[in-house]
């Protein structure tokens, strides 16, 4: 039923010319990557809360804004941003009552039992070198998940040493933003 109320809205955004008002390029204004939480109570908050509008950075997100290794998708996304795109500064926000924070894993396998994955499935994924725990773990303060991030990033192999990379977290109630870790 929501995506069918999308559609619909879609066609109307389409035919109005609404799309108009946000024509930009695909090089980021502000040269910048933001890497974010996907939390829905950020999807207009952050940008309100730093001006930032349409066209001015690379928005990226995943669960807890969280890096764990140096090429997943998010660091290959980061470096075609820097090499392709012309950012020259990536800033990693977290955002304070994250759900990834004190994630319970077992918890997390026993929801997805009981939503139909199959053991055997849950097994095969282990038996196949992938750490369940490792991969869905979450953390136990938002500063040092974005610190852990952050020195992903910085001392990345592939990133040019001019690129600045800092860390942030914001309030999800009040949009209130306090630096965790700022690069010269």
């Amino acid at each position: 039923m929501h995506l069918e109320e999308m559609l619909e809205y879609n066609k109307k955004f389409v035919a109005g010319k609404e799309y108009e008002q946000y024509t930009t390029d695909s090089i980021p204004n502000k040269r910048m990557v933001i890497f974010t939480c996907m939390e829905s109570r950020l999807v207009e908050l952050l940008p309100r809360a730093l001006n930032i509008q349409n066209g001015d950075v690379k928005m990226l997100k995943n669960a807890g804004a969280i890096i764990r290794k140096p090429f997943d998708s998010i660091m290959k996304s980061i470096l075609v941003a820097i090499y392709e795109l012309k950012a020259e500064e990536v800033t990693v926000i977290g955002h304070h009552d994250c759900g990834m924070s004190h994630v319970d894993t077992t918890s997390l396998y026993d929801k997805m039992t009981e939503r139909g994955i199959k053991d055997k499935t849950l097994l095969t994924i282990k038996n196949s070198g992938i750490d369940f725990e490792e991969e869905f773990h979450g953390f136990d303060t938002v500063e040092e998940s974005v610190e852990q991030s952050v020195s992903i990033i910085r001392n990345h192999p592939l990133l040019p040493a001019h690129i600045k990379v800092h860390g942030l977290v914001i309030d999800p109630g009040t949009g209130k933003v306090d630096v965790v870790t700022k690069d010269r």
